[in-house]
């Protein structure tokens, strides 16, 4: 993967903090003598024992190594002193930093050779970004700044215009299918001076974006093998939906309340329907007609549906347990924007409802946003897995199961 990397362009090679914890200083030794000429940055995200830390990283090889920005005063000297009588530069990473600007400042002092400015993995899920600060940090020291955090050619762009000397790029490389082609197009855009801003998109546009680009399975893998509707499938193959819940309770028989909250929906919505029957249907053809033409994204019923011909035919996403012929009469029982039990899932008014030809997953509103994100990285890992595949490994060797397997 460096390799392919190098050959993107990329000047400086980082031993990441999980590899390190997974392999030891050997991945370090292992870079240096692959790649003699490059720079090697061991993140070790030291926090106590600086010297020590230091002088093991120094000796495997490393070039620069991480220390945390928020190690104690004592720490950061002891580790300065070490890298100076081992010849490496220091670089502290401000993650989870409470005031980036005034530590930066004082690491400066004490001798620090670079500033990271990172947005964690996890911090990232949540919507944080790095470059907003880069402007103030970067004016705020002499010593060279580097932006880290979910970086892609156009923000790592960015962060360069925002006065960043260095960015730090993971996922976006590692994790893609062709890591020659990802490191080259973010190379590229770093070295661009036609910097094109990005448009910015509203918290709920961004997560419907992302939620639109991966699978069911990726999502219950975001949210660990959680989300999943039970027994409800596609009745409409190859359609796929993303949208919030307008959640309806009613009884065996009784389809007014489902057909009533039509009108309550609005376009992109999921109406999501708990039936009480598994044998007398509370929608049909007419109703999903009536879907169409408000712009509403879909229907998911712990129940049958009936008009199957006419539901496929007019092709709106429709997930249900099965099809039957039968209906029964609209009583007006029940309720909408209720909490609703739902494919032996808890599903709230205004929840995130994802369905494909593998089923239907169920998103906490107040995790959208984080758990799209996570979606995606799990989306770009099975991308890199199957490229490995591709190349003549197996699953097993490429996850290396028998390492990781419980002891």
């Amino acid at each position: 993967m460096a390799k392919e990397a190098v050959e993107g362009g990329i000047d400086w090679i980082e031993a990441g903090t999980p590899l390190i914890k997974s392999e030891g200083m050997n991945a370090i030794r292992q870079l240096r003598k692959s790649f003699p000429n490059h720079t090697i940055l061991a993140d070790m995200k030291i926090a106590d024992t600086g010297a020590f830390e230091v002088e093991m990283a120094a000796k495997a090889g490393a070039d620069i190594v991480m220390i945390l920005g928020n190690a104690d005063d004592s720490t950061v000297l002891d580790a300065v002193r070490s890298a100076h009588k081992y010849g490496v530069k220091l670089m502290a990473d401000l993650i989870i930093v409470e005031d980036p600007v005034s530590r930066a400042i004082e690491l400066e002092l004490m001798g620090v050779d670079y500033i990271n400015m990172h947005t964690g993995i996890d911090q990232q899920m949540t919507g944080k970004d790095p470059t907003p600060i880069l402007e103030k940090m970067t004016t705020a020291v002499s010593i060279p700044v580097a932006a880290a955090g979910g970086l892609d050619a156009a923000s790592a762009a960015m962060a360069v215009k925002a006065g960043a000397r260095i960015v730090i790029v993971g996922g976006n490389i590692t994790q893609s299918d062709n890591v020659t082609g990802s490191a080259k197009k973010i190379r590229e855009a770093v070295d661009s001076k036609d910097i094109p801003e990005i448009a910015h998109r509203t918290l709920e546009e961004e997560t419907r974006q992302l939620l639109s680009e991966v699978s069911t399975p990726n999502i219950t893998d975001a949210m660990h093998r959680k989300g999943a509707m039970k027994d409800i499938h596609t009745m409409v193959a190859g359609k796929r939906m993303v949208g919030k819940a307008v959640t309806v309770q009613t009884f065996e028989g009784d389809w007014a309340k489902t057909v009533e909250a039509i009108e309550v929906a609005g376009e992109g919505d999921v109406i999501v329907i708990y039936n009480g029957s598994r044998h007398i249907s509370p929608w049909g053809g007419l109703a999903t007609l009536s879907c169409l033409n408000k712009g509403i994204a879909g229907v998911v019923i712990d129940g049958p549906v009936r008009d199957i011909e006419e539901i496929r035919t007019i092709g709106l996403p429709v997930f249900a347990i099965s099809n039957v012929p039968n209906a029964g009469d609209p009583k007006g029982f029940g309720e909408i924007g209720a909490s609703i039990h739902c494919g032996s899932q808890n599903v709230n008014p205004g929840d995130y409802i994802v369905g494909d030809d593998n089923g239907v997953v169920v998103i906490p509103k107040e995790r959208a946003y984080e758990i799209a994100r996570r979606s995606k990285e799990v989306e770009k890992n099975e991308k890199r897995i199957y490229e490995e595949i591709k190349r003549g490994s197996t699953l097993s060797e490429v996850l290396k199961l028998k390492k990781w397997e419980k002891m």
